[in-house]
């Protein structure tokens, strides 16, 4: 996949592999964790829900903020504040007394992990050639579901043996010693790391044009609110990512409040959807570069491999809620993270094809924290449902709807002219 003279930067990307493997299982941990955390504290569902969300407080504002800081600061030094933070918070959830200890510190934790994509997207762009960027990427945002996959069994044999809190803790001090490799490993350019060679160094340069904006552009936030393409797309991944915090939230308590499934073995079925999920990843982006090389057709090769796999995943979400076998139930929920995670390659494609290169980094931030607004109101919106029909099928009902939505607005709304029409010149 990479140059044989890779060396070094693949120290880098193991690095951030590992940090996103690190972040899915803390920011998994909760939904875990919950039922413990119910028993202790009695939650209502919509308390549950209320914790649930206020991840999503945080974690979207510094979607946006963390992209800022990484280009201002480094990547390399926002990623040591970034897992710095939430890996202390992470620690610190152990010493929960109640409901709202818990909204606090789910809050302060978003925030820590809010920056961890758009930083780790800009220390891919300087440490890997213009030729390795997507398949960097493609490895490190792959550390999700793989995360997502491990926490089930990590987490709950923790939480059985030991206590949720000791899993919290344990957690923390993990998230501490990858800064502290990170921060002895990696530089914030390869110049300036001593076991790069010169060899290396000019393969990493290679093709690589200036700095996008280097040539004083400056980019408008304006602008980018202006563009349809930008607005419909970030709506239509809002859907998307009300499908992934319903499934990492409220996934673990369904399986064993309406399911039977025992705590015991909740996490190992859990994370089956999570490995399936892992597959698309990778394979999405592969996917949507291969149809492109056949098709020579851009915005075609994002929305052939996008609306197809949502719909699916939406369809397999609704589906989900209506079976009664469990055995059914779970692997109707593998198929459909499957698909989810197949089209959300072709959605950051879709940023970068609608926005001129100075605009990327200001578009992607808007666009995730536009998305990550469903996790402040998804899980609360569930728990409400749940508690008010005394049934989990309206939650999953109304995710699958949201789902197709989220895919009829790509397929007939987003497209290139949203950017012409701001003045921005593509080519095909």
């Amino acid at each position: 996949m990479f140059n044989n003279k890779k060396k070094y930067r693949s120290v880098v990307l193991f690095m951030l592999l590992l940090a996103m493997i690190i972040n899915y299982i803390d920011r998994a941990a909760l939904s875990i964790a919950m039922p413990f955390i119910t028993q202790d504290f009695h939650l209502t569902p919509v308390e549950k829900g209320l914790i649930f969300s206020a991840f999503s407080v945080g974690y979207a504002a510094f979607n946006v903020i963390g992209g800022y800081l990484a280009d201002r600061f480094g990547g390399r030094r926002v990623l040591i504040w970034s897992m710095g933070g939430w890996s202390v918070v992470c620690a610190a959830t152990a010493a929960a007394f109640n409901f709202w200890y818990l909204i606090v510190a789910r809050a302060l934790f978003g925030a820590g992990e809010g920056p961890n994509s758009a930083t780790a997207n800009k220390v891919v762009n300087v440490w890997f050639p213009l030729k390795e960027r997507a398949s960097a990427a493609g490895i490190n945002q792959a550390g999700g579901p793989i995360g997502g996959a491990l926490a089930g069994p990590v987490i709950g044999f923790m939480a059985l043996w030991l206590g949720w809190r000791v899993a919290f803790v344990v957690m923390g001090v993990l998230g501490l010693l990858w800064v502290i490799a990170w921060a002895r490993l990696v530089t914030e350019t390869p110049a300036q790391h001593p076991k790069v060679s010169p060899e290396e160094l000019a393969l990493i340069n290679e093709g690589r044009s200036d700095i996008p904006g280097a040539n004083g552009e400056k980019a408008s936030f304006g602008d980018v609110l202006r563009n349809r393409s930008v607005l419909l797309t970030g709506i239509s991944l809002f859907c998307y990512n009300y499908i992934l915090f319903f499934f990492m939230t409220w996934f673990p308590s369904y399986l064993v409040d309406a399911k039977g499934v025992s705590l015991q073995h909740m996490g190992i079925v859990n994370s089956l959807p999570w490995l399936v999920g892992a597959v698309g990843y990778l394979g999405g982006g592969i996917l949507v570069d291969y149809i492109f090389r056949r098709t020579g057709k851009q915005t075609l090769s994002r929305k052939v491999v996008l609306v197809p796999s949502l719909l699916t995943a939406a369809t397999c979400i609704g589906v989900t809620g209506l079976v009664d076998s469990v055995t059914v139930a779970v692997a109707v929920m593998t198929v459909a993270i499957g698909f989810l995670m197949l089209t959300a390659p072709a959605y950051w494609a879709l940023i970068q094809d609608s926005v001129p290169s100075n605009q990327v980094g200001t578009a992607s931030g808007f666009m995730h924290g536009l998305a990550n607004l469903s996790g402040i109101v998804g899980p609360t919106i569930t728990g409400y449902l749940i508690q008010q029909s005394g049934t989990y099928s309206t939650g999953f009902i109304l995710a699958g709807a949201l789902g197709i939505a989220g895919a009829m607005i790509v397929a007939f709304f987003v497209g290139r002219n949203g950017a012409n029409a701001i003045g921005v010149a593509r080519t095909a």
